[in-house]
């Protein structure tokens, strides 16, 4: 199936721009790109899965085994959807502590009641 050539109307949209500071480019063009991927970043939100918040604690320094324990028990309590990283994190800070300590005490069963404040 071909593809009908795009007409060449650079001169009448770059008119608009025309009178624009680099100034007010810059602040356009990034205004315009918090447009096109806000439904990304909502989409990301609102949207996780099991495997991509194991993903995120990998990359915090759990192993696999650690990773996979920790998700199984913050989806059995509902609180998989507020992030992994992010609730170990914040719990990590309330206790002036690595994630990786809050991590080990969330799997010897520590500060549970405390996850997701």
């Amino acid at each position: 199936m071909p593809i009908a050539p795009r007409p060449d109307d650079f001169a009448e949209r770059r008119a608009s721009l025309r009178g624009l500071s680099d100034d007010e480019l810059h602040e356009r063009f990034w205004g315009l790109v918090d447009h096109i991927v806000a439904p990304l970043v909502e989409e990301a939100r609102t949207h996780t899965t099991a495997s991509i918040e194991r993903s995120v604690l990998l990359r915090m320094g759990f192993s696999s085994l650690e990773a996979k324990d920790l998700v199984a028990r913050l989806a059995e309590r509902g609180l998989l959807g507020r992030g992994a990283g992010r609730l170990v994190l914040e719990l990590a800070g309330r206790h002036s502590v690595s994630v990786r300590e809050v991590g080990l005490a969330l799997l010897e069963g520590r500060h549970w009641d405390e996850v997701g404040r």
